[in-house]
């Protein structure tokens, strides 16, 4: 054997040493990186019921509810869910609401417009990232979309997306993963806010883009509100489902 094949065979072998350190570096990362976004055994998870008390009217918009085919929340890994279509200016604006919420972080990281759009046969064409002022000084991190679907009679959507992870907005899942590598603790809750309408003859998609953009604006602290309860342990279950703690409001008892 020469010289020069014992060098080729240690390199090789280097290589070896070298590719499975890395390997075994990734596997404990991502035990790390699940563990962190498993289910905290002491939260309390919303229900959808409480979720369902987000106002129905938002600013000038009002909603309905639109229920969802079964396989399709089974589909989703969610453990809650709204999905309405709210409404302005004598119904001429419309768009549609979906939150999906769990404890189970890594259940819903997957399910990404990017990823399910373009599973479902729509093309995306174009992406951007906003940051929308709030009428409480914050700013609503979030990504816009656009898909496309057919050729002759092409069909377009504009989509808004944004989460919330415990209690703060995140553009993407780019923030979840970050929170758990931090080591700050694992993520106690997720929840996932899209919001979509379509453009048509008399809508194009600039002045689509600026209706979810209302929408998301008006509604984001009525959102964020309903999970407020994951974040303030000090109240009793009866208490920390209370519309009227959440909202706001006044009313006697009867």
């Amino acid at each position: 054997m020469t010289k020069s094949d014992n060098s080729n065979r240690k390199s090789v072998a280097g290589a070896a040493v070298a590719a499975g350190l890395v390997i075994i570096v990734f596997s404990a990362a991502y035990s790390v990186l699940a563990a962190r976004l498993e289910t905290p055994m002491n939260i309390t998870l919303l229900t959808s019921a409480a979720l369902e008390l987000l106002p129905l009217e938002i600013g000038g918009w009002t909603g309905q509810e639109v229920p969802l085919d079964e396989k399709v929340v089974r589909a989703t890994d969610t453990d809650a869910h709204i999905n309405r279509i709210y409404s302005r200016r004598n119904e001429t604006e419309h768009v549609s609401l979906y939150i999906a919420y769990g404890g189970r972080a890594r259940d819903l990281m997957p399910h990404r417009p990017e990823v399910c759009y373009t599973g479902a046969g729509w093309t995306r064409i174009d992406r951007r990232s906003m940051e929308l002022p709030l009428s409480d000084e914050m700013e609503l991190p979030c990504n816009i979309f656009q898909f496309s679907r057919g050729t002759l009679n092409t069909k377009k959507t504009v989509l808004l997306n944004y989460y919330i992870v415990d209690g703060q907005y995140c553009r993407d899942v780019s923030g979840l993963r970050f929170k758990a590598w931090r080591g700050s603790g694992t993520v106690r809750y997720v929840a996932q806010v899209q919001i979509v309408t379509s453009t048509s003859v008399n809508l194009n998609a600039s002045s689509a883009e600026k209706i979810v953009c209302s929408f998301a604006a008006e509604s984001a602290s009525s959102i964020s509100r309903l999970f407020e309860s994951t974040e303030d342990t000090r109240f009793s279950d009866e208490a920390r489902f209370d519309p009227k703690r959440i909202f706001g409001g006044t009313g006697s008892d009867e």
